[in-house]
């Protein structure tokens, strides 16, 4: 049997990086259920579960919404709509840009994957009781805004080193 020390390092105390590790690990889980089922990769799955939410956006809004960079955005969208579950059409606001949303087929699959996004959720996280799951939601939107907030001048003591 292998026995796993704890770290000790200042690296495994740092919570950015325990932050990532849990995120790729719930995530890592997730995608493997989304790709053996539907054939849908971490990025895909995202992209439609924005567009199921919020309905037709522009790849900018769905790079913003799902703080992905935009060229893992790109490829999403293009999957999503090669594979007939988002279609495209002209932004009536902006004519350079164009709106995606779920087609026929791509609201079907997910409302398919919904259900069990939800239950993954509540396996995941069955060890949280109420209060801490409403704690731990409050803390990662906190920590989400905290972040969005910084400026670069923050890290550089307004010295502007890069």
């Amino acid at each position: 049997m292998l026995l796993l020390m704890q770290p000790t390092s200042t690296l495994a105390r740092f919570l950015p990086y325990q932050l990532s590790l849990a995120s790729n690990a719930v995530s890592g889980r997730i995608a493997m259920e989304y790709r053996q089922r539907w054939g849908l990769s971490i990025p895909e799955w995202r992209v439609m579960a924005v567009l199921g939410d919020a309905g037709a956006l522009t790849q900018r809004d769905l790079t913003k919404r799902t703080l992905m960079d935009k060229v893992a955005v790109n490829r999403a969208c293009k999957v999503l709509e090669e594979r007939g579950l988002a279609q495209r059409r002209p932004n009536e606001q902006d004519g350079r840009s164009h709106l995606l949303d779920l087609s026929e087929d791509g609201v079907a699959m997910h409302s398919e994957i919904l259900p069990l996004a939800l239950e993954m959720e509540r396996k995941l996280f069955a060890g949280f009781s109420p209060e801490e799951l409403d704690l731990f939601r409050s803390l990662l939107q906190k920590a989400r805004h905290q972040a969005e907030d910084l400026s670069e001048a923050s890290f550089t003591g307004g010295y502007g080193i890069r």
